[in-house]
């Protein structure tokens, strides 16, 4: 049988924070804020993989009022979620993500990107697409105030 998630996540552009996205820390003015990393492209994954399997959203497992997640590494969050799924019997087939942002461009870190979710979802780099797009100027992501993402992905129970 095989289950869709989707996955949906915003965070703000500010001062003295580092721009890590999809584990990639990406050379910029601003960064995300969060409570973890605020790796945005991650955290949709993950809603998206927990969602897929009817086990809630990261805020369920990952709180931001508990502060041993204080500066979490999405990627180490996104493992532990894989490997909670694998537990439960799925297993991970496809993800597609979209990071929306006015800048900056994402292009020459997607390949990294890919390769860093793939490894710790422990699927083939195939099995994982990461584009970009901006929003023309509008909205908050257009007007370089933030950082969204969206994810689909398919399990399937084994």
């Amino acid at each position: 049988m095989f289950r869709i998630g989707s996955g949906y996540d915003v965070h703000k552009l500010t001062e003295n924070r580092k721009l890590i996205i999809g584990g990639v820390d990406i050379p910029y003015e601003k960064g995300l804020l969060g409570h973890s990393d605020a790796d945005v492209l991650v955290h949709a994954i993950a809603d998206a993989i927990l969602g897929a399997a009817a086990m809630g959203d990261i805020g369920l497992h990952y709180p931001d009022t508990n502060n041993e997640f204080k500066d979490m590494d999405s990627l180490v969050m996104l493992g532990e979620i894989v490997d909670m799924i694998n537990e439960k019997g799925f297993e991970l087939c496809n993800l597609d993500a979209t990071i929306i942002a006015q800048r900056p461009k994402m292009r020459p870190y997607i390949d990294q990107m890919r390769e860093n979710i793939a490894r710790v979802c422990k699927i083939d780099v195939s099995c994982v697409n990461v584009k970009a797009t901006t929003e023309e100027g509008l909205g908050f992501t257009g007007s370089g105030d933030g950082i969204a993402s969206n994810c689909i992905c398919l399990l399937e129970t084994r």
